[in-house]
């Protein structure tokens, strides 16, 4: 697979508890843009956050929350990208999308010359 030097970065907020047709969102984020083949998509653990609710969700032994917050991050061309997000506006109720230009600097591995 081959991904633009210019490139975009989708990054999608959502929480821990976040569901869609009966599993964690952030799955169903990942195993839908596998699908679709896009590039690539990382999901990151946040110990600390908040929202739109102003609610705290932490990680803290004293206050353990069932809802951390997750960021799930994803590069590929503007077009594969732009083509993902209708789909994934119908799987989210709630949570914060932006979007931003990125350079590709290395994708996978490069043989050695």
């Amino acid at each position: 697979m081959q991904i633009p030097k210019e490139a975009q970065l989708l990054r999608i907020f959502i929480g821990e508890a976040d569901r869609f047709d009966g599993k964690p969102l952030y799955e169903a984020i990942v195993l839908k843009v596998r699908e679709l083949h896009i590039a690539g998509a990382t999901v990151l653990r946040g110990g600390l956050g908040y929202g739109h609710s102003s609610r705290l969700h932490s990680a803290k032994i004293l206050r353990l929350s069932d809802d951390l917050p997750l960021v799930v991050e994803i590069v590929d061309s503007e077009d594969k990208i732009g083509a993902f997000l209708p789909v994934l506006d119908g799987m989210m109720i709630s949570g914060l999308i932006t979007l931003e230009k990125v350079q590709v600097l290395q994708y996978g591995t490069q043989a050695a010359a």
